[in-house]
């Protein structure tokens, strides 16, 4: 099963990510980094940023992969996905804008009706990954319901990039992006599936708050399902879930994992 990691706050989880990708990018500097939106990551990225700027790391061949975008958002619109990871990854970090990638650059606000082009989309990405010699470390966020990236409960576990209808709840959770108007929120979207995902070398998830305790449990604790699509991490056999006391409250085992990371070697990371 993952690794669980239960820290004070989003900031000591931000700055174990950091140092975890700093150190893959000193050894490795055409890392190739899978990205997510929301604000689980946020810290985690600030963070980053930090340690690249103070220990003057050389970023110029990062690559990067973001999860998911809206279908139907122009690039230019604040609230895609291909915006807001130049606004919260790009930029901070001084990544090259060119090496980072989001699923819906190809289609830039094509219409979901234009299915000829839309169809392809998944597919040519998933490619294109893999032709960047697949992902090191891929970030996590998770929803309430225990979706990762778009794929929503019910998703395969198999799947690949994809275009996906999203959730009620999911578009209700997103209106606050969209001046709380929920009627501005895409109604699809086109996200790595489960199976891309854990295909990524490391997977690394962020969940903070009470609000996300139910999908934590389920995801580390209960069986295996497509209901909760995170708990596909069991699956894999490097994966990381870096939660905060809130998050991690119904957990049955949670003494055992504080005590399992304090008496860690320091040489074996994350």
């Amino acid at each position: 099963m993952p690794e669980i990691i239960i820290v004070k706050n989003e900031a000591e989880a931000g700055e174990i990510y950091g140092r975890c990708v700093a150190d893959l990018i000193k050894a490795k500097p055409d890392a190739v980094l899978g990205l997510a939106t929301g604000s689980s990551p946020l810290a985690a990225y600030q963070a980053l940023a930090k340690i690249v700027k103070d220990e003057a790391i050389d970023v110029s061949g990062v690559r990067g992969f973001a999860l998911d975008e809206y279908i139907g958002l122009p690039l230019t619109h604040p609230e895609s996905y291909h915006a807001t990871i130049h606004r919260t990854v790009v930029e901070p970090l001084g990544l090259d804008p060119a090496k980072v990638h989001v699923p819906g650059d190809v289609l830039n606000g094509t219409p979901l009706e234009d299915g000829d082009k839309v169809a392809l989309a998944g597919p040519a990405y998933d490619r294109a990954i893999e032709a960047a010699g697949g992902i090191d470390v891929q970030i996590l966020g998770i929803g309430t319901d225990g979706h990762v990236g778009f794929n929503e409960p019910g998703s395969s576990l198999a799947s690949g990039t994809r275009v996906k209808t999203l959730a009620a709840q999911t578009r209700v959770d997103n209106a606050r992006f969209f001046d709380d108007d929920i009627n501005q929120v895409p109604t699809h979207c086109i996200t790595q599936g489960i199976g891309t995902i854990l295909k990524a070398r490391h997977l690394v998830l962020l969940a903070f708050g009470e609000g996300k305790a139910e999908a934590v449990e389920e995801t580390c604790e209960g069986g295996v399902s497509a209901f909760c699509p995170a708990s596909a991490l069991q699956l894999h056999p490097h994966a990381t879930i870096i939660v905060d006391e809130a998050a991690a409250s119904r957990l049955r085992h949670k003494d055992y994992y504080k005590y399992a990371f304090e008496h860690k070697p320091a040489w074996q990371g994350i």
